[in-house]
């Protein structure tokens, strides 16, 4: 008699193997690239503005064009892995932000550059959410959030390290030196990615691929071999249609679909306000350039430690008030840093705080998301809340440029982001509740 093995529960009853500790370490290596790219633009802001002559709000409409390309890869990208897997569509996108990064650097004028950026964007939001679909079909559930959220810290790991490279390159080589940095680190993995990186197994099973290389990739996973004729299954609750992005508004699905899209609306609005105008703010109230850009990567490296934390947090209680705690600490922090006044010797401490709990809050989202939709729809559901979520990105770029045209002072600023982190902390709320009923 042939066996049947369901391949969730067989990665749920196993401890952790080497090839799976390898798929995380590929996993960090594709994120800390896109947190490096994502991030590019905030730190090299202010030469470009010097160099070219240009105003801050002009400069705006170049900060807000990745987000575009990212909302429109990551709209595109969830659907795709979801019907041709998501490995070929994580080394398409990374090789995409890759290119247009480089060629970023060419660029003479702001229109050139923000149709660069727009183009590296549709690479950078396909990378994320399919980098974090492929591990959470991959990890034990019992250790998920955690190892998702560790994943996605190298997103605030490559924000900190380009920041701390344009400290170091833009004095010698300028903005330019800067973008070749970001655009050759994604190309020199790609190699890796294409030769180490496997499909998913869940995927495969649920597309009813061969068993026999199904078999092959599992016995990579686990070590072990499986008897000709075995049937391979993903036992979970069937998606209500075939068509991925109908099942995010199948059944009670809508309902929390949106409670995920406003949740992370918000904190990226937040944490793109900051990322993106923090240097600018800083030089405007005293700072060189090189001590803002590396007391504004101080965010990322707090945001790395606040998502491990959270992570941990979430496999232990309940994963949405652990998030929403995160949220309001957020709330807290940006107003603290705001009536800091910038005096620097509390901005590290304020803007590291800020960032433990915006960026942890929002790395514990990723890690929750793809456990709220079935495997048929999962890379749909996340890349379409990190889809929708991109316009806060969007709002938060264009905002920052807008309100320093206007004159508004540093503290207005930051105190006025303390709205969108609350408002954040009551939707994720409203996306448990859903949840549950769906």
């Amino acid at each position: 008699m042939n066996s049947i093995v369901d391949v969730k529960q067989f990665i749920n009853e196993r401890p952790m193997s080497r090839y799976q500790w390898l798929i995380l370490a590929i996993c960090f290596l594709i994120v800390t690239v896109d947190g490096m790219d994502v991030a590019i633009m905030g730190f090299i802001a202010p030469a470009v503005i010097k160099e070219w002559s240009i105003s801050k709000a002009a400069f705006g409409m170049v900060m807000s064009a990745a987000p575009f390309g990212l909302v429109i890869g990551a709209l595109v990208a969830g659907p795709l892995s979801d019907r041709i897997g998501r490995k070929k569509v994580l080394v398409a996108s990374v090789i995409t932000f890759g290119v247009f990064t480089l060629l970023t650097s060419l660029t003479q004028h702001t229109l050139d550059m923000a149709v660069m950026r727009l183009l590296a964007g549709v690479g950078l939001g396909a990378a994320m959410p399919n980098a974090s679909t492929l591990l959470t079909e991959y990890v034990p559930e019992r250790s998920r959030s955690f190892l998702v959220t560790i994943m996605f810290t190298g997103f605030n790991l490559g924000s900190a390290l380009i920041g701390f490279a344009a400290a170091w390159l833009l004095p010698e080589h300028g903005w330019r030196g800067v973008l070749l940095f970001g655009g050759a680190m994604p190309l020199l993995i790609t190699p890796v990615i294409i030769a180490l990186l496997p499909e998913s197994c869940r995927f495969m099973a649920v597309k009813g691929e061969p068993a026999d290389k199904i078999a092959k990739q599992l016995g990579r996973v686990s070590g072990q071999s499986f008897e000709q004729g075995t049937t391979f299954v993903s036992t979970e609750p069937q998606a209500a249609t075939k068509t991925p992005v109908k099942q995010l508004f199948a059944n009670n699905f809508a309902l929390m679909s949106i409670s995920l899209w406003v949740t992370y609306f918000m904190g990226l609005m937040v944490i793109y306000l900051l990322t993106g105008w923090l240097p600018t703010l800083f030089k405007e109230n005293g700072l060189s350039i090189t001590d803002a850009a590396n007391t504004t990567a101080m965010f990322q490296l707090g945001g790395t430690v606040g998502a491990v934390v959270v992570g941990w947090f979430m496999d232990r209680m309940v994963p949405t008030r652990v998030i929403s705690f995160a949220y309001l600490g957020g709330a807290a922090s940006v107003v603290a840093l705001g009536l800091s006044g910038a005096i620097p010797s509390s901005l590290a401490l304020w803007v590291t705080l800020a960032g433990f709990c915006m960026s942890g809050a929002q790395t514990g989202l990723n890690a929750y998301a793809p456990s709220c939709y079935p495997t048929a729809a999962r890379a749909t559901g996340v890349s379409w809340m990190l889809g929708m979520g991109r316009f806060g990105s969007i709002l938060g770029s264009m905002v920052g440029g807008v309100l320093l045209g206007l004159g508004w002072s540093f503290s207005s600023i930051l105190t006025l982001l303390a709205i969108p982190a609350a408002l954040a902390a009551i939707a994720i709320i409203g996306s448990r509740r859903a949840a549950s009923a769906a």
